[in-house]
């Protein structure tokens, strides 16, 4: 049976994993400019690139579900006590469409890291191509943690869904 307790779980865990993308997006900033500035090699040039560029996409990404599940939290709660209707009307389908975007969000991490690898692969003897190793090396990191990350949460995702599907069961 789905509880409130379902839902103060589940936006916690959004929120701790805002936060944990955060972390994730500053350390990448902070390696890179510590292999730009300090480690000056074309390795560390190439690898720059993705891991300030998916940073951005880690700290907003991050930002923006850890600023915001608070409020889905209380909304939600409040709704399960006075309006049922409404997480079956507004949360249930805010959820499908989360779990779509999940699907879209693995195609492409997993493009990336594949794209990585090759480029591990193509150029990891090649001494005259090390930017292109440093930065499929740096590429594959990214997207192995963003495929970690979104694949965590999209279990939960999946999870939460079902139980508010549980709502418009006859019973409930």
């Amino acid at each position: 049976m789905f509880t409130k307790a379902d839902i103060e779980k589940y936006f916690i865990a959004e929120k701790q994993a805002g936060l944990l993308f955060i972390c994730i997006g500053v350390a990448a900033i902070i390696i890179a400019m510590l292999g730009l500035f300090l480690w000056k090699t074309q390795g560390w040039k190439g690898a720059a690139i993705p891991l300030i560029a998916i940073a951005f996409i880690q700290i907003a990404v991050g930002y923006t579900v850890y600023s915001k599940s608070d409020k889905q939290r209380m909304n939600n709660v409040y709704a399960y006590d006075m309006n049922p209707t409404k997480l079956v009307k507004e949360e249930l389908p805010r959820m499908e469409t989360v779990n779509k975007n999940f699907t879209i969000f693995l195609y492409v991490e997993t493009a990336l890291l594949l794209a990585g690898i090759i480029l591990i692969i193509v150029y990891r003897t090649n001494t005259g191509k090390q930017f292109w190793y440093g930065l499929g090396l740096a590429l594959a990191i990214q997207a192995v943690l963003m495929l970690g990350a979104d694949y965590f949460a999209q279990k939960r995702a999946k999870l939460y869904t079902e139980q508010l599907k549980s709502l418009t069961k006859p019973g409930n």
